[in-house]
């Protein structure tokens, strides 16, 4: 129940606060434009929220990689199978995240 009081809440303080959202206008070649486009319309969503959630996912890699680069300054390089377990745990969690959304 307590997870149904946690969406609730958000989707009911949503409503009455705006998302902040700067405008931005770009310029991309047309191939990339029209790919986008078609990714966008086959994820039922956007060109603005698919270029939002892919620069998103793209600076959560870049700040993982920052991460992991600071921390082997500090411990030493990963050994292979710490390796091999961090790849297992992310694809875990991908498919968790995967079926979620289909879902």
């Amino acid at each position: 129940m307590q997870d149904f009081t946690v969406a609730l809440s958000y989707r009911l303080s949503y409503h009455f606060v705006m998302a902040q959202r700067q405008k931005r206008s770009i310029s991309l070649p047309s191939d990339l434009a029209d790919a986008i486009d078609q990714a966008a319309t086959a994820e039922g969503t956007t060109v603005s929220a698919w270029i939002a959630e892919t620069a998103a996912h793209r600076l959560r890699i870049d700040a993982g990689r920052k991460g992991v680069a600071e921390w082997e300054r500090q411990h030493g390089a990963l050994t292979p199978d710490e390796i091999a377990d961090g790849l297992a745990r992310a694809r875990a969690m991908l498919r968790r995240q995967s079926s979620r959304k289909s879902a």
